[in-house]
């Protein structure tokens, strides 16, 4: 799926972050997580003055691993990627394609930071961090996941245009979990940009990434439904998934809503041909009174 993804393609429109602002994030990160273990550790000092030796390294060791490891693991699974020196810097962490970490992401992530960050005094990131294309340590890359900047102009991020409300919930009972991320990365690239594209291109492309989804799947692409419109739907049903289990079925609707006070134009009914037997790229041409027709994908671009 390589080549349907443009060379400046990125997770949903955000810029990865790059090593001086992610330095800056850590060092906000530990200044406060060690200001809060020294002081714990103080406050446990004259607690445990009366235990052996045993218990007070027991305990030593508990609060080592419960506040320097355990707490920014809580607070990046608990804030979905978004650490105190990550909001200050405006950064998050974020999945391969995008979407919110879990707690088995922030658990490598954090797993690999110790050795990464605190007994390599963040050499091994820095390096690592600087060969990488797009930033990423080497827990990003255990994790599966990518840290991005957030505050950027809102013209350059595009939401996913939502599908027809005919198509909203008709593939509630599919199986995505064989759906790799490069290629859930390519249908967004797809929808959010398809307006640039030419219509035949278009419909193309659109065909190759509902024949590819389908195939992942295992259930073919049903009769009638344009190939742009049946992505739009399944992308709609992902995100209503990780809006369910990221937040509760209450912001489960809103999954497909771009960002605050901006809406994508919803799909309209299939009104297309095929393409021409033998063309598979050619578009056929419309009558007069189609010239205002949606493009050959029958998926309305975004405005």
């Amino acid at each position: 799926m390589n080549e349907l993804v443009t060379g400046d393609a990125v997770v949903l429109g955000l810029r990865p972050a790059k090593l001086p602002s992610r330095a800056l994030a850590v060092v906000i990160d530990l200044v406060v997580v060690w200001a809060a273990y020294i002081v714990v550790s103080i406050v446990l000092t004259i607690a445990t003055d009366s235990l052996d030796t045993a218990a007070v390294a027991a305990l030593a060791v508990a609060s080592f691993l419960l506040i320097p490891v355990g707490v920014p693991i809580a607070v990046e699974t608990l804030s979905h990627g978004r650490s105190l020196g990550k909001l200050a810097c405006g950064l998050r962490v974020v999945r391969d394609d995008g979407g919110p970490i879990r707690f088995r992401h922030a658990l490598v992530r954090g797993a690999m930071g110790v050795v990464e960050l605190l007994m390599s005094f963040g050499v091994i990131a820095c390096v690592a961090s600087l060969v990488s294309a797009r930033g990423r340590r080497v827990g990003d890359l255990f994790a599966g996941t990518l840290v991005v900047r957030e505050r950027v102009p809102t013209d350059r991020g595009r939401p996913v245009p939502p599908p027809p409300p005919w198509l909203v919930g008709r593939f509630s009972e599919l199986d995505l979990s064989s759906v790799p991320d490069d290629l859930w990365l390519a249908i967004r690239q797809y929808l959010t940009r398809m307006g640039q594209l030419d219509a035949g291109v278009g419909w193309s492309m659109s065909q190759r990434l509902a024949d590819d989804l389908a195939a992942r799947t295992g259930v073919p692409l049903p009769p009638g439904v344009p190939p742009a419109a049946y992505l739009a739907a399944v992308v709609n049903e992902r995100q209503a998934r990780d809006s369910r289990r990221a937040f509760g079925s209450a912001t489960a609707a809103a999954a497909a809503v771009g960002p605050v006070g901006e809406t994508a134009p919803a799909l309209r009914p299939p009104q297309v041909r095929p393409p021409v037997v033998g063309q598979p790229d050619a578009v056929p041409q419309d009558t007069a009174q189609d010239v205002a027709a949606p493009p050959a994908s029958g998926f309305a671009p975004p405005a």
